[in-house]
């Protein structure tokens, strides 16, 4: 009876980390660039021998870097990055990250920045604004620095910044905070050039609604299930002794 215990808890384990996954991506649709993850599940045979059964369990748990839903804001420092490209931010302690969230604006030294960390060129520098300009970025990605009603004389000052940085992520990736990703093991940064972007929109998550919550109601029916089947073979368990006792 202890192996069809065992069994039911592994499942109970995994359809948990099911449901937890299902809940963080219901939760994050409308997150800016938010990334769905994926749980990945596996069999194994129990060590010392017991071949006749198999036991479920969570083996990782991808993350979907397809594109999501876009959404128009009008906000001209509001952009999203082309064919599947992400952008680029300094992280604390100078660990860079990666993120599909443009909604950029300036921190206070004046750097373009992304939930205030600043925002990398394509040579992997902040992007500074000088005072009293303001920033203007392009379909290509060029940013601009503008000064309103130009300078003395009526001309417009424009001033060339950078370009902001475009990459693509390769293989394995690790979630750094809801909208922030990093290579995984094994996994690497491809950078990007000729990227163009989409001005005054934002990309949200890319988790359906419909889908999550099909899902989500699929994984606590087995969930249930498992449960039921642990209670099953505990109270068989229990009858098995008290019959043994009775002998």
């Amino acid at each position: 009876m202890a192996d069809g215990i065992y069994v039911s808890m592994c499942g109970a384990v995994a359809r948990t980390d099911l449901l937890d996954s299902v809940s963080d991506n219901l939760a994050n649709i409308q997150t800016r660039g938010y990334k769905a993850s994926r749980p990945a599940f596996e069999s194994f045979l129990p060590k010392g021998g017991g071949y006749d059964k198999s036991y479920p369990a969570t083996s990782a748990s991808v993350v979907d870097l397809r594109s999501g839903p876009s959404t128009t804001t009008g906000n001209t420092l509001d952009v999203i990055p082309q064919d599947g490209a992400f952008l680029a931010i300094e992280g604390p302690g100078g660990v860079r990250g990666f993120t599909r969230d443009g909604h950029i604006s300036l921190d206070a030294h004046r750097r373009l920045a992304i939930g205030g960390h600043p925002l990398l060129d394509k040579g992997g520098q902040a992007i500074v604004v000088p005072s009293g300009y303001v920033p203007q970025i392009l379909p290509n990605g060029t940013v601009h620095a503008v000064l309103p009603g130009g300078d003395q004389s009526g001309k417009v000052d424009d001033v060339v910044l950078g370009e902001i940085g475009t990459f693509g992520l390769e293989g394995a990736v690790d979630r750094a905070g809801p909208a922030l990703l990093r290579p995984g093991q094994g996994g690497g940064v491809v950078p990007k050039t000729d990227t163009l972007f989409r001005i005054g929109e934002l990309e949200l998550g890319n988790a359906s609604p419909l889908e999550s919550t099909v899902l989500m109601i699929s994984a606590q029916r087995s969930f249930d299930a498992s449960m039921q089947a642990l209670q099953t073979y505990r109270s068989l368990d229990q009858k098995a002794a008290e019959l043994g006792r009775t002998r």
